[in-house]
């Protein structure tokens, strides 16, 4: 009987074990009032001197007291951020891994980590790869009660899956999805040409989502710092406001 007993205890042992690892890792993500992905457009519309305008712009942003302000007022007092930077479907590259933010001392340094980040720039412009990729990075480090990506670029969709199927299962897993179009003041004849609608209305359209989803419109690259701290303060401090907001240098 003992036998018997001993193997029934490490049988249902053995068959809680997995549900006991699962409660286990859940309890191992940190939670965060928000888990904020950047992702950043690197194709061949944005040159060297844009692509450094965004860096610089991100860097500037977290540098910001009053991002630290929004922090510290959430119901946790911490988020979690992450930034990379995307082109064609199968490009996606991830240079600030996930860092905890708690105030003025770790904003820095996600600002220095930006700083040192290299620079890089590429071909297509593909925002499903990039949500697709966005997607995938929840969930690792910390749960966050919120869950955005901040997709920022000036240009449609033209490499990789239909962007609207990208975009439904990302809003279907509960993520929220935001915008910062970047408007191009002298657009390149074959812009015109080819008739695509202006970026504001692509992405406001096709791009952003979700509760409370808006989207950012940086009037050339110049106007793209004071664009990303707006947006910023506003995502992490879960603001209410317009669907669409403009920022002009």
């Amino acid at each position: 009987m003992s036998r018997f007993l001993s193997r029934r205890h490490l049988l249902a042992a053995g068959l809680a074990a997995p549900a006991l690892i699962s409660t286990r890792s859940a309890r191992a993500a940190e939670e965060v009032d928000v888990e904020l992905i950047l992702a950043v457009d690197v194709s061949r519309s944005v040159d060297a001197e844009e692509m450094e305008m965004q860096m610089r712009g991100y860097a500037e942003a977290f540098r910001d007291p009053r991002l630290a302000d929004g922090i510290a007022g959430g119901p946790l007092g911490a988020i979690a951020v992450t930034l990379f930077v995307w082109s064609d479907w199968n490009i996606q590259d991830t240079l600030v891994p996930w860092m905890r933010l708690d105030g003025a001392a770790t904003c820095e340094q996600f600002a220095r980590a930006v700083d040192g980040a290299s620079r890089e720039t590429y071909l297509y412009t593909s925002i499903s790869g990039a949500i697709d990729y966005a997607s995938r990075q929840f969930g690792q480090r910390y749960g966050g009660l919120r869950k955005v990506v901040d997709v920022s670029g000036d240009g449609v969709n033209n490499s990789g899956r239909p962007l609207a199927a990208a975009r439904a299962e990302a809003l279907e897993k509960g993520i929220v999805l935001n915008g910062l179009a970047v408007l191009d003041r002298t657009p390149p004849p074959t812009t015109l040409l080819a008739g695509l609608p202006p970026i504001d209305e692509y992405y406001r359209e096709e791009v952003i989502g979700g509760p409370g989803a808006f989207l950012m419109v940086a009037e050339g690259y110049e106007s793209f710092s004071g664009a990303v701290r707006r947006k910023l303060i506003r995502e992490i401090a879960g603001l209410a406001g317009p669907s669409v907001e403009r920022a002009t240098a």
